[in-house]
């Protein structure tokens, strides 16, 4: 049996809309919106334990437990990216990608032909294009990007080594902006973004970049997948979703969606939330 197959996923959220669905297609046919006012819909996604880790350290950095990571999981990572027009990531996660410590080259990966058809049918090219913050522009760029026909986009501070920019266009990239301080600020990524014309950005990027779009109020949704497993781990071994000094005020976010995956075997039972951020307004169901 296909691990996307049965058991169907139990809709518990919105109360009135009890129902079952299949895994394939439930992130790909919800309706999203495409951002407004020139800035871009940003969202994210993240498979957690009960106890809150999405990554432990192997001994060579962290990543995804095996423990929690399930193709169920990975299909509607994949289905998030197929409706992205850009995809946030990181120079931390290039440095993995090369050390063969990251879990793919970036989405959509070539196990869902469909969801490339689906962009395809819908008007969009066959991947979406890149964007990466980095303070340091110490990674390499993996050719395929450039030869799958992506634009690739750098976030760089303005006194960034001068050398090392000149190589990434030399790879093929282009500077989004430049930032007075280290890192790019969440502001500055979703205006600049927003000003290359992209309406919907999937960050991809982990636990940092997560904190910097939320400081800014730049997250405006957090799906996230919560496998039904305690990891445990001792201080500095593990991360969770959210990574740097603390968000004052707290960063609020209302319930959307939720569906309970049984699972067809002890442990892999798992919750799927979708959360949007709460802005003093109505929260649109995933049916909405």
């Amino acid at each position: 049996m296909n691990a996307l197959d049965k058991p169907l996923l139990e809709r518990l959220y919105p109360a009135d809309s009890r129902g079952y669905e299949p895994v394939a297609g439930l992130y790909l046919n919800t309706p999203l919106p495409e951002g407004g006012d020139g800035l871009p819909w940003c969202y994210a996604n993240f498979v957690t334990s009960l106890d809150g880790r999405i990554s432990l350290d192997s001994g060579g950095g962290c990543r995804v437990p095996g423990e929690i990571a399930n193709p169920r999981d990975w299909r509607l990572f994949q289905e998030l990216a197929a409706r992205a027009d850009c995809l946030l990531t990181s120079g931390r996660y290039l440095r993995e990608l090369a050390a063969g410590c990251a879990q793919d080259i970036l989405p959509l990966g070539a196990e869902f032909p469909d969801l490339q058809q689906w962009r395809q049918a819908s008007g969009l090219p066959a991947q979406p294009d890149v964007a990466v913050v980095s303070g340091s522009l110490d990674f390499e760029l993996p050719p395929t990007l450039v030869e799958q026909g992506r634009r690739i986009w750098l976030f760089a501070p303005q006194d960034a080594d001068p050398a090392r920019v000149e190589r990434h266009r030399r790879a093929g990239a282009e500077i989004a902006a430049r930032t007075a301080s280290a890192q790019a600020r969440g502001h500055e990524i979703r205006r600049a973004l927003g000003a290359l014309g992209y309406r919907r950005v999937y960050s991809v990027a982990g636990p940092q970049i997560a904190r910097t779009l939320m400081a800014d109020d730049g997250l405006d949704a957090l799906f996230q997948t919560v496998r039904h497993r305690a990891l445990g781990g001792s201080p500095g071994s593990f991360e969770t979703m959210v990574e740097g000094p603390a968000l004052t005020p707290p960063v609020d976010f209302r319930l959307a969606g939720l569906y309970l995956d049984p699972g067809d075997r002890p442990g892999a039972s798992q919750h799927f939330l979708r959360l949007e951020r709460a802005r003093g307004r109505a929260c649109p169901s995933l049916g909405a």
